[in-house]
C-alpha cells in the first residue's frame, strides 16, 4: 500500500524558497518513479518535476527549470522539491505522485498510480 503525505508548503514572498517533502509509508518506495504536479485555482493539474527510481535521472517543466530541484532519499522513503526564486505564478496546490512504471521518469499524470493529498504553496508579490 502506498500512502503519500506532502509537507512543507506555506506562504512565502516572491524571490523566496520553500522545500516540499513527500513521505511514503509503504515498503516499495524505492521501486517507484516519483513526480511533482501542481494545480492552481481554475486550471488543470500540470507537471512540475519527475525523478526515476534511483534518483540519477530527472526532468523538469520549462517554467521551473533552473529554479526547482527534485531529489529523493530512498532510505527515508522521501522525495523532495526544492523551490527557489519563487514567483506569484508558482502559487498552487502541489501534489506528489508515484508511478509503478519505475524505470524512467514520467511527465503525464496518467502514468502515475498514487497521489498525495496536496500541500498549498502561496507566493506573494
Amino acid at each position: 500500500q502506498v500512502q503519500l503525505v506532502e509537507s512543507g508548503g506555506g506562504l512565502v514572498q516572491a524571490g523566496g524558497s520553500l522545500r516540499l517533502s513527500c513521505a511514503d509509508s509503504g515498503h516499495t518506495f524505492s521501486t517507484y518513479a516519483m513526480g511533482w504536479f501542481r494545480q492552481a485555482p481554475g486550471k488543470e493539474r500540470e507537471f512540475v518535476a519527475a525523478i526515476n527510481w534511483s534518483g540519477d535521472s530527472t526532468y523538469y517543466a520549462d517554467v521551473v527549470k533552473g529554479r526547482f530541484t527534485i531529489s529523493r532519499e530512498n532510505a527515508k522513503n522521501t522525495v523532495y522539491l526544492q523551490m527557489n526564486s519563487l514567483k506569484p505564478e508558482d502559487t498552487a496546490v502541489y501534489y506528489c505522485a508515484a508511478s509503478r512504471l519505475g524505470g524512467s521518469y514520467y511527465y503525464t499524470r496518467y502514468e502515475y498510480d498514487y497521489w498525495g493529498q496536496g500541500t498549498q504553496v502561496t507566493v506573494s508579490s
